[in-house]
């Protein structure tokens, strides 16, 4: 079994955090509107571990989805299963060991936050299967990616208010933008194995449809700072985020692979900064 761990810690991709990241940064910022600033040291502790199990948990959903389609694709044809070096079985069941683990921890909260949960652990679950027929596989990607916002609100408050629902679908459209960018780097690997994805369903119009995901994004959290008057060293966040999004364009506007990938990977900057904004505000504001 420890002769395994690393392969194990390959299939969750512990040694990629970047999507760890994307689920964790609109999930702060949830948790930090939901509770005015001041999350409880236990919720955050549980959010934050929850995020990275589920979305190691996807990642082993994912390749064992995927195992027949990976092995005709470039870059992912060494992946643990794809290569036979972990059985499909073992991904499964790590992956409801993880979901499980995950699960146990927010034994602890509200009834609303587990009910969330089981829809959550249906959508992370079930979204490498759209890849098959839905012409946009990275809206369903958004919801899953992007649940921990209303789960958040729950946990908090105890209900999810219209605001949360909003900011999910904001993370939708986040989602949309920086995996099109990924999926713009396996394009002639998917047409040839038939996968969907929204770089091939957007075509020629694909950094169109980018800058205009990112710009619905970023308009959203104008009207969330609005809304809940937020003051300048938010707006100072989410400034820097639009520039990161501008940057993005420079990368992928020739749509060549490496330059598109990181487009994709410093999405992390923009989640980072719209939190680090959200964050500063509650920490100084009078």
């Amino acid at each position: 079994m420890l002769a395994r761990l690393p392969l194990y810690l390959r299939l969750v991709r512990m040694d990629k955090p970047i999507g760890s990241l994307l689920l964790l940064w609109p999930t702060l910022n949830a948790l930090w509107i939901a509770s005015s600033g001041h999350p409880s040291p236990m919720l955050l502790v549980i959010f934050v571990l929850g995020t990275l199990l589920m979305r190691s948990a996807g990642c082993a959903i994912n390749d064992y989805a995927d195992r027949d389609f990976d092995k005709h694709v470039k870059r992912t044809e060494n992946r643990p299963i794809t290569s036979g070096k972990i059985a499909a079985w073992e991904a499964v069941a790590l992956a409801a060991a993880l979901s499980l683990i995950a699960f146990l921890l927010i034994l602890p909260l509200n009834t609303l936050t587990k009910e969330l949960s089981v829809f959550a652990l249906f959508v992370a679950g079930s979204y490498p299967f759209t890849k098959r027929f839905f012409a946009i596989p990275q809206a369903y990607l958004g919801i899953a990616f992007g649940f921990g916002i209303p789960m958040a609100f729950a946990a908090v408050q105890d209900h999810v208010p219209p605001l949360a629902w909003t900011m999910l679908a904001a993370n939708v459209f986040w989602s949309i933008a920086y995996d099109t960018e990924y999926a713009m780097v396996d394009r002639d690997d998917d047409i040839k194995i038939g996968i969907r994805t929204s770089a091939l369903t957007f075509g020629r119009f694909d950094v169109l449809a980018i800058m205009l995901c990112y710009a619905v994004t970023l308009g959203i959290y104008v009207w969330i700072g609005v809304s809940l008057a937020f003051g300048a060293l938010y707006w100072i966040g989410w400034a820097v985020a639009v520039a990161c999004a501008v940057y993005h364009y420079t990368l992928i506007k020739d749509r060549e692979r490496m330059p598109c990938f990181a487009a994709f990977k410093h999405n992390n900057w923009l989640g980072g900064l719209l939190f680090a904004g959200i964050a500063a505000h509650y920490a100084f504001m009078r």
